[in-house]
């Protein structure tokens, strides 16, 4: 059975940092595209970003480019998404997911993965 656990989240001040963790069980990350979804209050959950199965490419919504890292330590079976330049606009509760066969063109695509954790708070305070 699969379970994704997220944790690092918090409270930050605007411009601040934190680092997200997702530990993964029940599944190997080198057979999964793993990302991070977020979800503000009243909106739609959105693409944060993703790392391929190879971890040789990943991929970052606009928002989150130059400020924003997902990684992977596929020993630990952990996903990462470290997060710069924290900006009151990314409070959200950030999700990991995973799915085996999701399609690259519609890797931005919440309704693509199969597996989900249950969440961490960032809030941010400005």
């Amino acid at each position: 059975q699969v379970h994704l656990v997220e944790s690092g989240g918090g409270l930050v001040q605007a411009g601040g940092s934190l680092r997200l963790s997702c530990e993964a069980s029940g599944l190997t990350l080198r057979r999964y595209v793993m990302a991070w979804f977020r979800q503000a209050p009243g909106k739609e959950r959105e693409f944060v970003a993703a790392i391929a199965r190879s971890g040789g490419n990943t991929w970052l919504d606009d928002s989150a480019r130059g400020r924003f890292t997902i990684s992977k330590d596929n020993a630990k079976n952990t996903v990462y998404l470290q997060m710069n330049s924290i900006k009151p606009e990314d409070a959200a509760v950030y999700y990991c997911a995973a799915d085996q066969g999701v399609i690259l063109s519609q890797i931005r695509s919440y309704r693509q993965y199969d597996y989900w954790g249950q969440g961490t708070q960032v809030t941010v305070s400005s």
